[in-house]
Parts: C-alpha cells; sequence; structure tokens
C-alpha cells in the first residue's frame, strides 16, 4: 500500500488535532482546507481570524468546520492558565510577565497547545525557520525520558516496488557523540516501524567492521554497542559501510555474521554533514522522494517544514504528524 494512504488508514477517524502557527499562510490554509474535507484530521490554525478568512476567500478554500484561534482573542482565563503552565514548565527562566510576550510568538503559542493536550501535534515552518520552530519543542515538549536529543529522519520513497527506506540524522545534530548516535538509531527504528518499514537499522561509517581504524570508527562501533543495551530486541550494527549495508553480495563478503548488512532499511549517519548529503544524492540522483524531515525523541509529535515546501507537502506532513501521535 502507497505510504500515506497506510497512514491515513490508520489516522482516520481518530479526530486527532494538528495545530498550524502559521495560520495566515496560503499554503497552510489550503492543506488544511484539504486535510478537513477528506476528514483526515482536525487542522487549527492560529492567526487573526478575519485575515484568514480574507485570504481563504480570495483562494477559494472552504473553512468551514476548521478552528481559528486568534491569540489576541484568546479567552482571558484560558490564557492565564498557559502562562501559568508555560512558567512551571520553565522552572524559573521565565516569568509570568515573559511569558505573555513569549506566548505571543505562534510557535510557542502552538507548542503550549500540544503540551496542554488541547492538539495532538504541530506542524510549522513553512515561513518560519527550523531553530523557530524546535525551540519552543525543546523547551515546552522536550524529549522522551533516556533521549537527550532529538533528531531529524527522512523517508526515502521510490515508486518502483514501493521501496522505502529511512536515512537519520540528516536535519539536527552536527556531530552526535556514541550516547547521542545509539539513542538516534533506536529512534530511528521506532519511526521505521510507524512508517511500516521492517526496521533493520546500518551504524554507517567508512569502515566494516573494524576494517579501518580512527576515533570516527570508535564511535560508531560504541554506538552500536549502546543501542544493543537499549534496545536489544532491534536488530542494530555497525560499524557498516554504505555498500556493505545495503547491497547482499558486498555483505556477504564485508560482513558475513551481520543480521543487518546487505538488508538495511534504516541508515543512521555518524555526523549531519554526511547525512544531509546522502539523502540528498539519494533525492536528485536516485530520483527517491525525501519526505520530512520528521522529527524524532520528542514527547509529542512537532514537525518543522521546509520553507521552500508547497500545499503538496504541508498535507502529507500534516498526516504523518497525527500519525505519530498515535505512539503517544
Amino acid at each position: 500500500m502507497d505510504l500515506f494512504e497506510s497512514l491515513k488508514a490508520k489516522i482516520t477517524n481518530r479526530q486527532f488535532k494538528i495545530v498550524f502557527p502559521e495560520g495566515t499562510e496560503p499554503r497552510i490554509i489550503g492543506a488544511a482546507a484539504r486535510l478537513n474535507a477528506d476528514r483526515i484530521l482536525k487542522p487549527i490554525l492560529i492567526g487573526a481570524t478575519n485575515d484568514i478568512q480574507q485570504i481563504a476567500a480570495a483562494k477559494g478554500f472552504n473553512l468551514d468546520g476548521i478552528t481559528i484561534i486568534d491569540p489576541q482573542e484568546y479567552p482571558t482565563a484560558d490564557f492565564e492558565k498557559m502562562v501559568a503552565a508555560f512558567v512551571e514548565r520553565r522552572k524559573g527562566k521565565a516569568t509570568p510577565e515573559q511569558a505573555q510576550t513569549i506566548l505571543q510568538d505562534p510557535n510557542y503559542f502552538g507548542t503550549m497547545l500540544v503540551y496542554l493536550n488541547l492538539a495532538d501535534g504541530m506542524v510549522s515552518g513553512a515561513v518560519h525557520s527550523t531553530g523557530d520552530t524546535v525551540r519552543p519543542a525543546l523547551q515546552i515538549i522536550k524529549t522522551k525520558p533516556g533521549v537527550q536529543r532529538t533528531s531529524g529522519a527522512f523517508i526515502m520513497q521510490h515508486g518502483r516496488d514501493n521501496e522505502r527506506y529511512l536515512f537519520s540524522d540528516c536535519a539536527i545534530n552536527i556531530n552526535p557523540n556514541a550516547q547521542e548516535l545509539a539513542e538516534i538509531a533506536v529512534e530511528s527504528a521506532k519511526t521505521a516501524e510507524l512508517f511500516d518499514i521492517d526496521p533493520k537499522v546500518a551504524l554507517l561509517s567508512f569502515s566494516t567492521m573494524g576494517s579501518a581504524k580512527a576515533d570516527e570508527v570508535t564511535k560508531v562501533q560504541e554506538a552500536a554497542r549502546i543501542a544493543h543495551e537499549i534496545a536489544p530486541e532491534l536488530d542494530i550494527d555497525g560499524d557498516l559501510q554504505f555498500d556493505a549495508a545495503y547491497v547482499p553480495v558486498v555483505a556477504n563478503q564485508k560482513a558475513p555474521d551481520s543480521k543487518v548488512a546487505g538488508q538495511a532499511t534504516v541508515f543512521v549517519f555518524p555526523e549531519l554533514q554526511s547525512g544531509n548529503i546522502g539523502y540528498k544524492i539519494a533525492q536528485r540522483f536516485g530520483n527517491f522522494e525525501a519526505i520530512g524531515p520528521i522529527l524524532q525523541g520528542l514527547n509529542q509529535p512537532i514537525s518543522d517544514l521546509s520553507r521552500g515546501s508547497n500545499e503538496e507537502d504541508v498535507y502529507k506532513l500534516a498526516i504523518i504528524t497525527a500519525a505519530q501521535a498515535l505512539q503517544n
């Protein structure tokens, strides 16, 4: 089954609420209208009501049944509760007066709706930077117990034979240490399962099973060891070169005893530079569709769009975000 048809089947009728802080952006409004019309989820648009309605009317988008929240008109009692919850969550890092100002930011306001369980997830980034989207999530939603950092994965999908893989981390951590890399591997396996990928996780390197000696290789080997301790039930192996992880013939030569080599479906890069380069090579040379980044490791789902995204990208990432809510 197509990835998005599978995800739609999982979330339809669950009535998940996804908040869009960039509610006056036409790409967001168009995607929200489609999601609502398809009865996949319940969109919440953040912004001035009149502005959103005027843009929707000009573009021919139907907003019937879509919730619009203007922070400037949010009920005083509810806003005071939000301020108090934010101050408590930040544990002395913000006064009530500062919180009132901070929560005028739509990303902080939207993130607090998720934190207070008034929404199940958030999608932002069409006009905001990754930092503007992720910072409130890290301050308010925070990472799951046992996870030090969030990470960014891409679903890599190809039309032929419905090939589907997961690449991580390609978006967030510049140079994770062994512990962080192990956590990324485990979280990536969980993400893969959500998207109907049987997780066989390869921790990538320029070395296979110690064929090269360097600190960079040792980090990957240590990450594999830690990952086995965290989740012994998962198939995770490394250090593996990409060809050893992907090509059965090469795997038989370089890593014949590995349960992952030659059949990997989840590829964990040792640092951001190689991960970012790797997914873009697959996208541009291999004609894979790169879906993401999907933020992993947070207590509740927050998703970051590219500022170059189109309405279809918003539509798809909202579906992914709602699917992530199934894990909560």
